[in-house]
């Protein structure tokens, strides 16, 4: 971290009566605040083309931002369980437009990421080798904390020892949706012991007591019920997830057709299947039993 010192209201309008008003453009050393502060001279060193393909760069980029993005929306999610768990539902709902709106760019990254042609992919993909998006862990953080979990895909990062440590703990940790499901219970919904005290490790099951206890909360569908408006922020969350893994799905389709991916998986057919995850599956199944 680079030392940029520290300002006040009081230095800043100082500041400004000795520019008048202009910006400063006089600074010592090699850099400037605004780098020193962000690092973006770092950020910008990161981007090492293997290959001449023309297409290469913005594929390395839009990658970048995803992997900052996820570790924006966990960071989200993260800090909406804690506050579940304060019973600080007002807290929690406070969150939900910034991580929607983050989990919206992440899926804007799909806008120029199916821009890339099969002929321009081809170009570099040798060069890839085997990395594949499976094994972000930034990516796979977001999956734990909302509920889908795997052991397996966890052991990816069993090499890593600045990873592994905080990969196990959101492995055998409650999800957000654990965390929701045991602030109803101290609310007196029903909820079934087996989803109060389970092994967290394993992803999470449908439950038909848990649809239940929703379908009292969604009897008082109004904006004074906060158990209701946690339910459709989850459920909007969902949904857009939904639509990110539909966008991968279709533009590696678009570029790959039916080869295998390059990290082992059978590529779009591995998409397929996990295009039909449901992070919350009770806030989906109750709609069928709604009625007016």
């Amino acid at each position: 971290m680079r030392d940029i010192g520290v300002t006040t209201d009081e230095s800043r309008e100082k500041m400004v009566s000795q520019t008048v008003g202009e910006p400063l453009v006089e600074f010592a050393g090699e850099s400037n605040p605004y780098i020193d502060y962000h690092r973006n001279d770092l950020l910008h060193s990161l981007q090492h083309m293997r290959s001449d393909a023309y297409a290469e760069l913005p594929f390395i980029l839009m990658t970048q931002v995803k992997e900052l993005l996820f570790r924006a929306v966990h960071y989200e999610f993260f800090n909406m369980q804690a506050r579940i768990r304060e019973d600080d539902v007002v807290g929690m709902l406070d969150l939900v437009p910034r991580a929607t709106r983050e989990v919206e760019l992440v899926i804007k990254t799909w806008d120029v990421l199916s821009t890339i042609t099969a002929a321009d992919f081809n170009g570099f993909r040798n060069h890839l080798g085997t990395s594949s998006g499976q094994q972000s862990y930034a990516y796979r953080h977001v999956e734990f904390i909302l509920g889908n979990k795997s052991a397996i895909l966890a052991d990816a990062h069993a090499n890593n020892p600045d990873v592994y440590p905080q990969m196990l703990a959101a492995l055998n940790g409650p999800s957000l949706y654990d965390d929701v499901l045991a602030l109803m219970a101290r609310r007196g919904f029903a909820i079934p012991q087996d989803r109060l005290d389970r092994d967290w490790s394993q992803a999470y099951q449908p439950s038909g007591a848990v649809e239940d206890a929703w379908l009292q909360v969604y009897a008082e569908p109004v904006p004074e019920n906060d158990l209701y408006r946690v339910a459709e922020a989850l459920i909007t969350i969902d949904d857009l997830f939904t639509q990110y893994r539909w966008r991968h799905f279709v533009s590696v389709q678009r570029i790959l057709g039916l080869k295998p991916g390059t990290g082992g998986s059978a590529g779009v057919g591995w998409l397929r299947h996990v295009t039909e995850l449901r992070f919350f599956p009770e806030l989906w199944s109750l709609r069928t039993r709604l009625h007016a």
